[in-house]
């Protein structure tokens, strides 16, 4: 969204409950990012959308599992689809599977983006690539509840060759990692799925930030801040 995109943007007009969560949501107490990671809750977030330009595209779906006191709370997950006014491409469609009249019969983009809110609450994130999930759901928050939504995130793709620095040039994918630890994805590049294979991924790399030392989500958010910059150097 360019300079005067941003000037002309209206407001989405939210009605008096969808106020109501959303003022709500806003007054909830922020995370201690200071506790411990095996008490901890965190939320692993993967997306789908029309495409990979973050500019451009939109928001089709969310899918998020928690990770919390450190195990996979499988009961604690999340899955929606953004109702879309315009279906995604064909070849769009078979990366993520998620066809058209799915996409036509998801959610109200402002529902679906509350019902996350709720579930989320204000755990802090964690995502492989983590960039691009975070760029799409702040964009899509903006657009459809008027809100700047920024939160603490934790990308994976940086934080586990800072753990596993022998395996950084061989590992650069989520399937690499995932494969190194024998994790199985039941349905690739499914929203969902793919949260789930990355909270597993976040629970083979905590024994491992246990060994540096590194006793919460502060002290993760540091090693990868140190393997980007170690990234930009070379």
């Amino acid at each position: 969204m360019n300079f005067l995109s941003r000037l002309l943007h209206r407001p989405p007009a939210l009605d008096e409950d969808q106020r109501r969560r959303l003022a709500a949501w806003q007054a909830l107490p922020e995370p201690d990012l200071g506790e411990p990671l095996d008490q901890a809750r965190f939320v692993v977030v993967d997306v789908e959308s029309t495409g990979l330009d973050i500019r451009r595209d939109r928001l089709i779906a969310i899918g998020a599992c928690a990770v919390q006191a450190g195990r996979v709370a499988l009961a604690d997950s999340f899955e929606v689809i953004l109702r879309q006014e315009e279906v995604s491409d064909r070849d769009n469609i078979l990366v993520h599977g998620i066809g058209g009249q799915m996409q036509r019969a998801g959610l109200p983009p402002a529902q679906a983006l509350l019902d996350f809110l709720d579930y989320l609450g204000k755990s802090p994130l964690v995502a492989y690539h983590a960039v691009f999930d975070e760029t799409m759901i702040r964009r899509a928050v903006r657009r459809h509840l008027g809100l700047v939504c920024k939160r603490p995130w934790l990308d994976l793709a940086y934080v586990m060759p800072a753990l596993l620095p022998d395996r950084a040039h061989s590992h650069k994918a989520l399937d690499d990692w995932t494969a190194l630890f024998g994790i199985t994805n039941y349905a690739r590049h499914s929203a969902l799925a793919d949260a789930l294979a990355t909270a597993q991924l976040l629970l083979a790399a905590l024994p491992l930030a246990a060994a540096r030392k590194l006793v919460d989500y502060k002290a993760l958010q540091a090693q990868e801040k140190a393997e980007r910059w170690l990234n930009r150097a070379y």
